[in-house]
């Protein structure tokens, strides 16, 4: 049975957003939220995180901070990425729900309720996955890259609805508590707390202004570190290279023999030429594949920070109010 659902008085929300050249839609983002959060919460904040923006986002987000005691910004000393910026402001974020949206008006506030309907159905976490992908076809190859990369390290269950538009327990945190790794995946960690995964159906909208800022190789390389980072399925791979490799290589090596004794005599540098390379090729995969798990292990203990706060942005009349 379904859990009654919790009335709006008792409910808090934190809403998270990392900002990156926002200045054109952080300002319309925040008129927005106002009209819908004090309908479904009596406590509720926004955390505008902007990650090392090169526009005049900051000077946008204190602006918002000086007129409303709900709001709060954060500048990054420089930029760390969008899933290390929302790992700043979870961290931030004081009330019992948190809900991490963009800052470009593609994910609507007005869909929030409804994330927060299927939360309360018995939920952690609650995506509001896309009706339809509106990216091109090397963003969309991108993306498929990115799913299949979360899927080795959460499973396809969770990855199939993963967005950057989602709402989940504040307590979720505390199993990622003490994670400093500059490799963040928001939804991997995630799933060190539970297992309660949920979706709803979303129409996403047109970017409100400027382009996406996740390019094809950006995208590539960020599921590469989720790979790396998060899961085995790389060493894996190798292994298996290897293993098959090696059973190549024994049934060449029959081959050779079973040559030599039928007619004497292997016709040879074609053939030789060639087994060095794909066994070559294979060593320098395996050697590739384990080295960046080497570079994972050296940046962790360096003990790089996640993130770093230059500035603090909230209205006067907010700094002496407790959550």
């Amino acid at each position: 049975m379904a859990p009654a659902l919790q009335v709006p008085e008792r409910r808090s929300i934190s809403v998270v957003t990392p900002v990156y050249n926002g200045e054109a839609s952080v300002g319309e983002l925040c008129r927005r939220l106002a009209e819908v959060l004090p309908r479904i919460s009596a406590r509720h904040e926004v955390i505008l995180v902007n990650d090392g923006s090169p526009d005049r986002s900051w000077e946008m987000i204190s602006e918002i901070c000086s007129r409303s005691p709900v709001v709060r910004g954060l500048n990054l000393m420089r930029n760390y990425g969008q899933h290390n910026a929302l790992l700043c402001g979870i961290r931030a974020a004081k009330y019992e729900l948190v809900v991490t949206i963009d800052d470009d008006l593609q994910h609507p506030p007005e869909e929030i309720p409804r994330l927060l309907a299927r939360l309360e159905e018995g939920f952690d976490v609650v995506y509001g996955a896309p009706k339809a992908e509106q990216n091109g076809l090397m963003r969309a190859l991108a993306s498929r890259i990115t799913r299949l990369a979360l899927s080795a390290a959460v499973g396809s269950d969770v990855a199939k609805n993963v967005s950057a538009f989602r709402v989940f327990r504040a307590p979720l945190r505390e199993a990622f508590a003490g994670y400093q790794s500059p490799f963040v995946s928001i939804d991997v960690l995630l799933t060190w707390g539970t297992t309660r995964f949920g979706a709803i159906t979303v129409a996403f909208r047109p970017r409100h202004s400027g382009s996406s800022n996740y390019t094809f190789g950006k995208l590539v390389r960020h599921a590469l570190d989720m790979m790396t980072g998060f899961s085995t399925l790389p060493l894996q791979l190798a292994s298996l290279i290897g293993f098959g490799c090696t059973l190549f290589g024994v049934g060449i090596l029959i081959y050779v023999v079973g040559r030599y004794f039928l007619e004497g005599s292997i016709p040879g540098f074609p053939f030789l030429a060639s087994i060095i390379a794909i066994f070559s090729g294979a060593q320098l995969f395996a050697l590739g594949v384990i080295g960046e798990y080497l570079a994972r292990m050296h940046f962790r203990t360096m003990n790089r920070p996640a993130y770093a706060i230059r500035d603090v942005a909230e209205a006067e009349n907010s700094k002496s109010q407790n959550p």
